[in-house]
């Protein structure tokens, strides 16, 4: 199975926790959006552990299952259908989440993730 991993799920990794490291290990391929890395160096920043996070998180992206997915034109296009389809429903969600959305839906993924307000996404597969 294709996955994507919301931050979230990657810091429940790091921690060990055995649901999302069997998750994790079972994938077969791992994309990991810009915006996850960005929400994961900003707390890193934050914290009292920054190197030896950001050391486990070069690790985790150096995985040959691992590929590191940027925005581009074609996610725009996802993201303001996705926009769109959620303000008519009255379901906003964060916008670091809705890039989130948007490449999951261009790399036709499932979300690996926890946040419940994906679920007013329909045409985004769960795991």
């Amino acid at each position: 199975m294709r996955i994507a991993i919301d931050t979230n799920r990657y810091v429940d990794f790091a921690k060990g926790l055995p649901d999302a490291v069997d998750r994790v290990r079972r994938a077969d391929e791992i994309l990991v959006p810009f915006v996850v890395v960005g929400e994961l160096r900003a707390g890193f920043a934050a914290g009292v552990r920054s190197l030896q996070n950001e050391a486990a998180l070069v690790r985790f992206l150096d995985s040959r299952r691992v590929d590191l997915v940027f925005a581009d034109e074609e996610t725009t296009h996802h993201y303001a259908r996705l926009f769109y389809q959620l303000r008519r429903q009255g379901t906003p969600i964060p916008t670091n989440d809705l890039w989130i959305a948007a490449l999951v839906v261009q790399h036709q993924v499932h979300l690996y993730a926890r946040d419940t307000h994906f679920d007013h996404l329909p045409q985004i597969p769960r795991v």
